[in-house]
């Protein structure tokens, strides 16, 4: 192993990365500032350079080291793939033309493979790993240049040690970078980017060059595509990790690597990672297995790298039982190994301070941790380790007290809804063959609109949320808009989206969703066991946060008996009170409302799910009596929840496929249960797609041009299918003939009779004029598709209409 330089010790206490957005999300205020044209670029580098010194003060305050390299230096202005594709020089083929004479991309650059500009998709966006943060999918193929371009690593370090901070950059490590990566357009068929490593390796060499000269002592690499079972052989990955390491451990002159593995247990890859050199190694020991004896061996003895045990949960907000994780890291020290504590994951996961959240019942309060507070577990657990659970028992006593309260509050646990959950019989999951409820939907009579048409167009569920609804909203919230006013406010603001949809010529409408704020918060809202919060953001992806939800017990809709009251059906029946058209029912899955909350982790995730499933079973009844035909219940989160080994995915396919089918299966074989699926690789999952018996699906296909049908055909798929023609994720509005090309290649895959046109998800991020335009072009070119497909109109899709009021 060749010397490194400034030999600085690995510190006690660490995080891998902290929320980058900022406590009153700063980051998301400057980007669109400047994406709107109402900044320079140097006012937003001054803004995301404030709010890095910002953290480190704060990490510091909290009890990391301002010069020991315990503060990450992990500050993505969009996301650390896309930083790390630029730092690179990654740059696909299809943007070849942004990059420079000296193949580097400037800032302007990075934004387009974000977002995409008129004439160009932007790069695909997919889930990371079994989160729901979305990372985009850099296109590698033989001949993508790698460039190293280490100026914006370079400067964040400079700007740390000018206000007296020594950090740590972070980038994602070679192994990870390539196995994320998908074949660009040019590449030929069964190109594998990780046949590129052996070029990218120096590219990675001179980064490492540079942040040493730069004065950083130690620098992250992380690689979670470690812990999750890939298509390559174990013999390959094995050898592409010890090839990896081996090179840069070798660099002259190089900081030192700490080398992260978060999300789950790297497993055999755990030898050639910690026996390649590399100064340190980070276990995730929340979601991993804690190592195994001969594993341990691999961090006794000198030479071997140190263990960065990450403890402290970095994914969701319960409080640490500190008391059992010192036990655990005792019990790594007495084998041997150097320890150092960790967080398991980056809490760019969670948000920022649990303090702020003054709103919430002082006990539930008592029993989180977010990013501060688990920074301060973090330093806990290390001062105990080193200096005996002596120097931290009233912090030991403080977690254990809070964590029995938890166990013994009301409504943690309803004896009546955990009865009706045990009550259930297999029986009452699922519905009549598809074959039978397609019969019986094409024999409904229908109102004066006719039947559907080939090819109908549809959307998602929301449309944009403007300025003036999130005004009414929040003037509502704080009590300056009485119900009456609100609740009328909302009901024009439906019939202007029902209106605008019947202009422009939908087959099947929706109600638009004025009065939610957010497709799992809605529903939190009106639901025991769950609690909200004001300040706690997190990252979707670029500038997009969300406040996930709170689940901390027993799960029912809100109001007298166990069932509850109806809080869908008021807004859904006034839509469809005002057209013939059908109007879609809206409803957030099982499985998104699980994963888009952070849930109680006191019992199995499956019973959990049984309960939300049954409260959601109850709403879709209450939409059916109120004469709603087609009902859609979203589950664009059912393959985040995925467990990373292969192993493991079949117990949770089957719950998370039951619960959707609980919540969907107590309707009529008449009505018309629909759902929708979004970013995420499903051709993992495409078996369950077809479990969960759905009679139409929307899928995203967008940005993936349409590659999820290939899967479907295959797997004999054939209920209904709307494959996205529009990326709602990106600014750009597609042209009429880009939407046909994209149903021409869908029908390619897929019958007339069961494509449905619709975008990829729904509008609320969008403006009222790029809405407009899209759809246009979106019903026109379906308009030209059923021309060119010479499917005749039929019954096959007739639904019943409600009433006009």
């Amino acid at each position: 192993m060749s010397t490194t330089t400034p030999a600085v010790p690995f510190p006690a206490a660490t995080i891998t990365g902290y929320p980058r957005i900022g406590r009153r999300r700063e980051l998301k205020q400057a980007l669109e500032a400047y994406w709107a044209g109402r900044s320079t670029r140097e006012e937003l580098e001054a803004a995301a350079g404030e709010l890095q010194l910002a953290t480190y003060r704060r990490l510091v305050e909290l009890g990391l080291g301002a010069q020991d390299a315990s503060l990450p230096a992990a500050f993505p202005l969009y996301d650390q793939v896309l930083d790390t594709t630029v730092a690179l020089g990654a740059v696909p083929s299809r943007f070849a033309d942004l990059a420079g004479e000296d193949g580097r991309l400037d800032l302007d650059g990075s934004f387009v493979l974000a977002r995409g500009d008129a004439g160009r998709a932007p790069l695909e966006l997919t889930k990371w790993f079994d989160t729901n943060y979305h990372y985009l999918v850099p296109e590698i193929g033989p001949g993508t240049p790698f460039t190293a371009s280490a100026d914006r690593l370079v400067a964040d370090v400079r700007r740390a040690a000018e206000h007296g901070f020594t950090v740590r950059p972070v980038l994602v490590g070679p192994v990870s970078f390539l196995l994320l990566a998908k074949a660009d357009d040019d590449a030929p068929a069964g190109f594998d980017p990780l046949q590129r490593l052996a070029d990218l390796l120096p590219v990675y060499a001179r980064l490492l060059d540079a942040l040493a000269a730069a004065g950083a002592p130690w620098v992250q690499l992380e690689e979670p595509a470690l812990v999750a079972d890939q298509d390559v052989p174990a013999a390959r990955l094995a050898a592409a990790v010890q090839e990896a390491y081996s090179a840069l451990t070798a660099v002259p002159g190089r900081p030192r690597l700490l080398v992260t593995t978060s999300y789950g247990s790297p497993g055999a890859l755990l030898r050639p990672l910690a026996r390649s050199g590399v100064e340190a190694v980070h276990l995730d020991l929340v979601k991993g297995a804690a190592p195994a004896p001969a594993e341990l061996a691999l961090f006794a003895g000198e030479g071997t790298p140190a263990l960065v045990a990450g403890a402290v949960d970095g994914r969701n907000v319960w409080r640490a039982d500190l008391a059992g994780r010192l036990d655990q890291l005792d019990d790594l020290v007495r084998a041997g190994a150097r320890v150092a504590v960790a967080s398991s994951t980056s809490l760019f996961h969670v948000p920022h301070d649990v303090a702020e959240e003054t709103r919430l019942h002082p006990l539930l309060r008592s029993w989180l941790a977010f990013a501060d507070q688990k920074v301060g577990e973090v330093v806990t657990l290390a001062h105990g380790l080193a200096a005996g659970r002596g120097a931290v028992a009233d912090q030991l006593a403080e977690a254990a007290a809070a964590r029995r309260s938890r166990e013994d509050a009301p409504g943690v646990r309803d004896a009546a809804v955990r009865e009706r959950a045990a009550s259930l019989t297999p029986a009452e999951i699922g519905r009549a063959p598809a074959e039978v409820r397609r019969a019986a939907q094409e024999g409904r009579s229908f109102t004066a609109s006719g039947p559907l048409p080939p090819l109908p167009t549809t959307t998602i569920g929301s449309f944009p949320q403007t300025a003036e609804v999130r005004a009414a909203r929040a003037r509502h919230r704080a009590g300056a808009l009485p119900d009456a006013q609100y609740e009328g406010f909302l009901r024009e603001e439906i019939e202007r989206v029902v209106r605008l949809q019947e202009e422009l010529g939908l087959d099947v409408l929706v109600h638009g969703e004025a009065e939610r704020n957010d497709m799992v918060q809605y529903f939190a809202e009106h639901l025991d066991g769950f609690a909200t919060t004001v300040h706690g953001w997190v990252q979707s992806y670029g500038s997009r946060c969300t406040r996930p939800s709170i689940l901390w017990g027993d799960v029912s809709r809100e109001g007298p008996g166990l069932r509850g009251e109806a809080f869908t059906v008021p807004w859904i029946g006034h839509a469809q009170s005002l057209t013939d058209r059908p109007v879609k029912g809206m409803l957030t899955g099982p499985v998104t409302i699980l994963a888009w909350s952070f849930v109680r982790d006191d019992q199995p995730l499956e019973q959990t799910a049984r309960q939300v499933a049954l409260a959601l079973r109850d709403e879709v009844a209450d939409l059916e009596a109120a004469g709603i035909g087609i009902i859609q219940v979203d589950e664009p989160a059912l393959r985040e929840l995925l467990p990373l080994r292969r192993a493991d995915q079949q117990a949770y396919l089957g719950w998370s496929v039951d619960a959707f089918r609980l919540a969907t299966s107590g309707v009529r074989d008449e009505t018309q249960i629909h759902t929708h699926l979004c970013y995420s690789e499903f051709g993992e999952v495409v078996g369950a797609i077809d479990g969960l018996d759905a009679d139409v699906t929307s899928i995203e296909a967008a940005r993936s041009r349409m590659e999820v049908l290939t899967d479907l055909e295959a797997a004999g798929f054939s209920r209904g299918i709307g494959p996205g023609v529009w990326d709602i994720h990106s600014p750009r509005v597609p042209g009429q003939e880009e939407i046909e090309q994209l149903l021409e290649r869908a029908l390619e895959h897929v019958p007339a009779r069961t494509l449905w046109v619709n975008p990829d998800c729904g509008l609320k991020t969008r403006g009222y004029e790029e809405t407009k335009a899209s759809l246009e072009h979106l019903v026109a070119a379906a308009r030209t598709a059923r021309e060119r497909s010479a499917q005749p109109a039929g019954p096959a899709l007739i639904v019943q209409h409600g009433s006009r009021a």
